[in-house]
């Protein structure tokens, strides 16, 4: 929740206004009381201590306070100094992006916006890949990439962590028979920038396939394979959701389109998890996540002849409440019910718009509760993607 502040000059060196406006180095630390003397203490052992000052202090509500001792230099709102701070920008965004985004961010400074609250509605804390990975074989898992891509090395992290033998395999490699697709449980179109972007994201990717007939045959086969399974992120899930009548009950997906913000959107979202039949989110159901997002092209558009079911919608952005929004930059991309993932109807196919890999470490989070340990509730999926293929 938003929180207010007030801050007392009085304890700085010379003239407290002229203190704000100085050039010289220096930095602002927010500290919790039980850790104050152990801060102390750190500054006190490099010699620095009369460099540190203490000036104020979070407060429930969202008042601003500046004083000097009893002197009150200022008191207003959280609302509208951070309006004013942030006007010139949202009337440049106004020019710059679509306006009916930038007025959507701009409203949310009034609204009783929550932060970064995580659910997780199953125990993160039982590695259930733990027993495949001390064996010996362990099932191929091919990390597919295409010119531009590049989060393929986070992809093969969090599958390797999960128990897989996980193989980079370039689109040239498949193209040119290094390489087939026969020798793979699973698969992972992973994200980046395929082509610069330029063909528009993931579509030069999937023309690639579908114009070349022995890649298209092979991609189709494995598809059909009922011990395959594969994921799309990012650049992957548009990718494969252009292949969608090459997939069994993939007949449904969407498009992914420019975003309405007509901007590329790096950020971090929360999105909840729903009941599907996809393969890697088995038990994860009712869980609330923060995940980063990098994309252009992400915003759902459903074709006239289908359109999608609760049980389709693997997961969606949600705001503070943790109900789905439509309210940008909650939803980065505009898209509607804030649907970011589907499966196909049998649950071995699965694409999403965010990007997992990125964030399957604790420590890749901005923000993670210390419970969660060295994995974050993200290395499920590729976990339960490991206990599937045995």
């Amino acid at each position: 929740a938003r929180s207010g502040l007030c801050v007392d000059l009085s304890g700085l060196p010379g003239e407290s206004i002229a203190q704000c406006f100085n050039e010289e180095l220096g930095a602002v630390i927010q500290v919790s009381d039980d850790r104050l003397q152990q801060v102390e203490a750190i500054f006190d052992q490099f010699g620095v201590k009369d460099c540190l000052t203490m000036i104020g202090r979070p407060t429930k509500d969202e008042t601003i306070c500046i004083c000097s001792g009893e002197k009150n230099l200022l008191k207003t709102d959280r609302a509208s100094l951070q309006k004013r701070w942030a006007k010139t920008s949202f009337e440049m965004q106004k020019l710059r992006d679509n306006p009916e985004c930038a007025d959507q961010e701009f409203a949310l400074i009034d609204m009783p916006v929550k932060g970064i609250e995580p659910k997780v509605a199953f125990d993160w804390s039982d590695n259930i890949s733990a027993p495949y990975l001390s064996l010996d074989a362990k099932p191929k898992m091919a990390i597919l990439r295409e010119q531009g891509v590049n989060g393929q090395v986070e992809m093969a992290a969090a599958f390797h962590a999960a128990g897989f033998d996980a193989i980079d395999v370039h689109m040239s490699d498949l193209i040119a028979g290094r390489v087939s697709l026969d020798a793979f449980k699973g698969l992972v179109a992973c994200g980046g920038f395929s082509y610069g972007d330029v063909l528009g994201a993931g579509e030069g990717w999937a023309k690639n396939i579908r114009f070349n007939a022995k890649l298209r045959d092979q991609f189709a086969a494995f598809f059909h394979r009922e011990d395959s399974f594969s994921l799309g992120v990012c650049n992957g899930c548009q990718m494969m959701s252009l292949l969608k009548d090459l997939i069994p009950g993939a007949e449904h997906w969407p498009r992914f389109v420019k975003n309405q913000s007509e901007q590329f959107e790096a950020r971090v979202a929360q999105v909840k998890i729903n009941e599907s039949p996809s393969i890697l989110f088995t038990g994860m159901a009712g869980s609330v996540l923060p995940v980063a997002v990098a994309h252009g092209e992400g915003r759902v558009v459903m074709s006239q002849d289908h359109s999608l079911i609760a049980g389709d919608q693997v997961m969606q952005y949600v705001d503070g409440e943790h109900q789905p929004t439509e309210h940008y930059p909650l939803n980065p991309n505009g898209s509607p019910e804030g649907i970011t993932s589907v499966c196909s109807t049998d649950g071995r196919a699965t694409i999403m718009m965010p990007h997992p890999e990125r964030v399957f470490r604790s420590v890749s989070h901005s923000y993670a509760p210390k419970s969660w340990g060295e994995y974050s509730p993200w290395m499920r999926i590729f976990a339960n993607a490991r206990q599937w293929v045995d």
